[in-house]
């Protein structure tokens, strides 16, 4: 049942958010999205002019709550940088352990999109994942790393291949060895005095 007190956009969203992450958004159609809004699909098409602009407008509802949430994982955790990685690693762990998890959102639609390189979807995606690696760099930085950008890079690429192979293999241990190798990683990094 569509939720009323929200705007006929933000229903939109929500409804394309949730079957476009369950399905995948070749299986989902606009049909199905303005039914699950409570709304016609003429008024779905009022608000977004095609299916591919919703689709990226659906990542792109999802690019800040996954950055806050791994910026919230990462400041939570007492201790250097090491410790502090192993929790974001842990608070991935978490969602990818929970059994409605269908990947990373991001990554699996630019999967499906993989034949049209110009998808406004893949901008945002790609989008997302610089601003995960630049949060990145900027905290390596602020705690001191020599070549922040690199260390970065290196750990968003376990990060990355974490979550991918939490999705082939449903198996934890890809996730606690990639949080060790991103520990290891930056307790090997010499310190800086400045970035």
């Amino acid at each position: 049942m569509a939720d009323k007190n929200k705007s006929t956009k933000e229903r939109i969203i929500g409804a394309a958010n949730s079957l476009f992450y369950m399905a995948g958004i070749r299986a989902t159609s606009v049909d199905a999205i303005a039914a699950k809004a409570g709304i016609t699909k003429r008024s779905l098409y009022y608000h977004f002019q095609s299916k591919d602009e919703l689709i990226a407008e659906y990542l792109g509802s999802r690019d800040q709550l996954n950055l806050n949430a791994y910026k919230k994982w990462f400041a939570a955790q007492e201790g250097d940088v090491s410790a502090k990685l192993r929790a974001l690693f842990n608070g991935i762990l978490e969602t990818t352990s929970h059994p409605k998890w269908r990947g990373c959102g991001f990554q699996r639609t630019v999967g499906e999109l993989a034949n049209k390189p110009g998808h406004p979807a893949i901008r945002v995606a790609s989008l997302h994942k610089k601003k995960v690696e630049q949060w990145l760099a900027e905290e390596f930085c602020h705690n001191g790393l020599v070549n922040a950008d690199v260390t970065a890079r290196h750990v968003f690429l376990l990060l990355e291949g974490a979550m991918a192979a939490m999705l082939v293999h449903r198996d934890p241990a890809y996730i606690r060895q990639a949080a060790e190798a991103a520990a290891l990683l930056v307790s090997h990094a010499a310190q800086s005095e400045d970035c």
